[in-house]
């Protein structure tokens, strides 16, 4: 590992060790012993410069000068791990906090991990006990997401976060490093499958509802493209070094190996999933323009399919996150940030692709929201006639029919009279869901928003 690397591992952070006795301390001294002789030699050099007297520990703490002459010394003379234990124990002698995020993200992840789960519980629960619809392919695959997601809680709070994930990489010992470096492996392979898997989800739902040609076409073409995307990208994440355990040694500089761009992987990645996500959110929206159905209720739809943007707005501060992480050599703090927006991104796109059968449930526990909005017409008698057919023939789609007969009167539309004669009945077959919108796609396709035909 070169120079300028270990320069940037060492940042100008690198403050004090020494009280105002320093130079009168041997390297035997209590308060010494907690640095690597190769720190003590690289202080004792830069207190004999110009620098700062060795009795003013507020130069020593705070001078730009002397801690770039430190720095450059031990970046040349130590180890990494003998360069962050000096600076951990510098920072802890001039009275630097220490600061530790993670108890923060053990709330977030815990609440979404629930949450997550009992959207998918509740989609299954409502597909398997009160809807007759078979289960799907997008069923199949966000029960697969969720169950892919399932080991990163239990691997983040027991594992990256008991080892030091959110805190200063100085503060860790290189077995908590190393640790953490290792875990973050197999999340950040899972991560490549959640993505994949929810996405694949919901174009499986858009497959089911959007029956036309052409669209069916598009779908299907995207539903192939991401599942290569996803599949390269997790053998990348499997196969990023050679050896792959040199993925989570290679910290140190003490081993040997070769590794991919890891940034230019997660970056691609990330460019990827944004594109994709908008290209998702705006194939249903343009079909939507194309719907029988009441302008209140397009917006209603539009909504529920627009929650996703909220995911593609995540993605997107993820990638700042990736960026600001590739930049920085503190990484189990860096990791921190990419981590917390991973989970969101991931188990709110759960959560997004449960939404259309989360509101088929909530239809069928307030009905009131499948109330028509089209109101019957003030002093129309006809209004209520034209409501009283059978209610299987409204909820099914009555086949038209025609009947004729004498004993019924007929109505004046202007007087309302009612004399005797012939009335004609004409029933067109118009389909009726539960909901009372208009159905998105043909009879011989399942549901729609997760209901019953």
């Amino acid at each position: 590992m070169g120079l300028q690397h270990r320069l940037m591992l060492v940042p100008s952070l690198f403050v004090a060790l020494f009280v105002s006795t320093a130079l009168a301390r041997d390297l035997s001294s209590p308060s010494l012993a907690e640095y690597p002789r190769c720190a003590v030699e690289c202080m004792i050099t830069a207190l004999q410069g110009d620098f700062c007297a060795p009795s003013n520990q507020t130069c020593i703490c705070a001078d730009h000068g002397f801690q770039q002459n430190v720095t450059s010394c031990v970046s040349a003379s130590c180890t990494i791990p003998e360069a962050l234990a000096a600076q951990n124990a510098s920072l802890a002698d001039c009275g630097a906090p220490i600061r530790d995020r993670s108890q923060h993200f053990v709330t977030l992840i815990t609440t979404l991990s629930v949450v997550a789960g009992v959207f998918v519980a509740i989609r299954f629960g409502y597909k398997l006990t009160v809807s007759t619809i078979n289960l799907d392919i997008d069923d199949w695959l966000v029960l697969a997401a969720m169950l892919s997601f399932i080991p990163a809680p239990v691997i983040t709070v027991y594992g990256t976060i008991a080892n030091g994930l959110g805190r200063d990489i100085w503060t860790l010992t290189p077995r908590q490093i190393t640790t953490v470096t290792r875990l973050c492996y197999i999340l950040g392979t899972l991560y490549f499958a959640q993505t994949v898997l929810v996405k694949l989800a919901i174009i499986g739902f858009y497959i089911r509802i959007f029956p036309t040609r052409e669209t069916q076409r598009l779908l299907w073409g995207t539903f192939i493209f991401t599942s290569a995307w996803g599949l390269a990208f997790v053998l990348v994440g499997i196969f990023p070094c050679t050896p792959i355990s040199y993925f989570w040694n290679q910290w140190d500089g003490l081993h040997q190996g070769k590794c991919m761009d890891i940034n230019a992987i997660l970056w691609s990645h990330a460019s990827f999933s944004v594109a994709l996500d908008l290209w998702m959110l705006a194939v249903p929206l343009w079909q939507l323009r194309s719907l029988q159905l009441h302008w209140k209720k397009k917006v209603g739809v539009a909504f529920m399919f627009g929650v996703g943007t909220f995911v593609t707005v995540v993605s997107m501060i993820r990638f700042k996150s990736l960026v600001n992480f590739g930049n920085s050599m503190n990484k189990t703090l860096g990791l921190y940030n990419v981590s917390v927006w991973s989970t969101i991104e991931t188990t709110v796109g759960i959560m997004c692709a449960c939404l259309p059968t989360m509101r088929a449930v909530l239809v069928k526990i307030f009905p009131i929201l499948t109330a028509s909005s089209t109101q019957r017409s003030k002093g129309n008698p006809y209004s209520e006639k034209r409501n009283s057919l059978p209610p299987m023939a409204s909820r099914m789609g009555a086949q038209a029919v025609a009947t004729a007969s004498t004993d019924r009167p007929t109505y004046d539309e202007e007087n309302y009279v009612e004399t005797p004669g012939i009335i004609f009945h004409k029933t067109y077959g118009v389909r009726y869901s539960e909901s009372d919108e208009a159905r998105l796609v043909p009879e011989k396709s399942r549901d729609i928003f997760g209901q019953r035909n």
